[in-house]
Parts: structure tokens; sequence; C-alpha cells
């Protein structure tokens, strides 16, 4: 039940180059004709087919209790239209075998899709709020939670992988393991 539930309350942290750095990027408009550089978004689609579509969310309102992460793929998500919409993030926590090996200290589990991670703590949960033009680009690995926002319904483009949710999908449940929901402070 949710009433037992604990109910954490994150403020939007707003999403700029510096502010989203750890997790990704946020890439804005460019210059036509402007030479590819650190400010473009930094790809990794080298283990599968490219999958670039405009997806369809309805009824994502603003608190979540599961976060998940590709551990192959970095991934693209932007509005249609520039509207606000806001992002729950968490570093990635993907480690090798070896390391999971060599360091008792770290509670690693293993993804049903085969690699390595340290599932992510509550306190090292953020919301990011993106707005206007821009799009941001997920890191390997970075855990995430949504897209998330206020209207019924919104269309978001997304670059990924054609298979990333069949064969590169972990998910980590708050709600299950830790007795706990985020919910935006907006």
């Amino acid at each position: 039940m949710e009433s037992e539930l604990t109910v954490i309350k994150l403020k939007p942290i707003e999403a700029t180059p510096e502010s989203f750095k750890e997790f990704g990027q946020v890439i804005e408009a460019s210059p036509d004709g402007a030479e590819f550089g650190p400010t473009d978004a930094q790809l990794d689609l080298s283990k599968g087919i490219p999958r670039f579509y405009i997806m369809n969310l309805q009824n994502r309102p603003l608190k979540f209790s599961t976060i998940t992460h590709h551990a192959s793929v970095t991934q693209c998500l932007g509005s249609i239209g520039g509207h606000v919409w806001y992002l729950g993030i968490a570093k990635p926590s993907l480690v090798d075998s070896e390391e999971v090996k060599n360091e008792k200290g770290k509670i690693a589990v293993q993804s049903r899709c085969g690699h390595f991670y340290v599932p992510p703590a509550i306190d090292n949960v953020h919301v990011f709020r993106i707005s206007g033009p821009k799009f941001i680009k997920l890191n390997r690995g970075t855990w995430h939670a949504g897209p998330l926002f206020k209207a019924d319904a919104m269309d978001f483009y997304n670059l990924e992988l054609s298979n990333t949710n069949v064969v590169d999908h972990t998910t980590h449940v708050f709600k299950k393991e830790n007795g706990v929901i985020f919910s935006i402070d907006e």
C-alpha cells in the first residue's frame, strides 16, 4: 500500500550542460554548418542498429518508484515542441566482473542482461527539469526515470538501439527494495 511507503520529495534542478555533466549532456542549438565538437552529443550506438523514433507518452505524473539503465548504449531524449518535462536521474553504477570478484565492499548485482551493477542509493537520486529547445544525452549506464510531465500526454523523440528495451533494460524498484516513492516538488 502506498500509505506505508516513504515519499521523498525532490526539488528539480534545471538541466544545463554544467548541472547535468555527471549523467550525460544537455544539447542545445548550434549554428548550421558548425563542425562536430564537444558540445555535440557524444554517442555510443556501436552495439546494434540505431533506432530514432517519436514516442507518445501518456499519464506520466511527477512521481516514480522505479529507475532504469541501459548498459550498452547512450540514449537521447527530447520533447517535441520544447515543452517542460522532468527526469529522475542517478549516476551510472556499472561494474565489471573483475571488480565484483575483487572488491568485497560493493554489493553488486548481475542484471538479467548479464552485466553487473550496484543498485542506486536513495541519496544519489536527483530530478532534472528540461525546458525549451534542447535534448539530453544519457551516458551509458545512467539511471533514469521518466520522462515525467504535467500534461495528459506528450511526444518525445528517442534515440537508442532497435532492441534496447528488449535486451538492455535493467530496472531497480525502490518501492519494493526500499519502500520509497520519489515525488517531484515543483
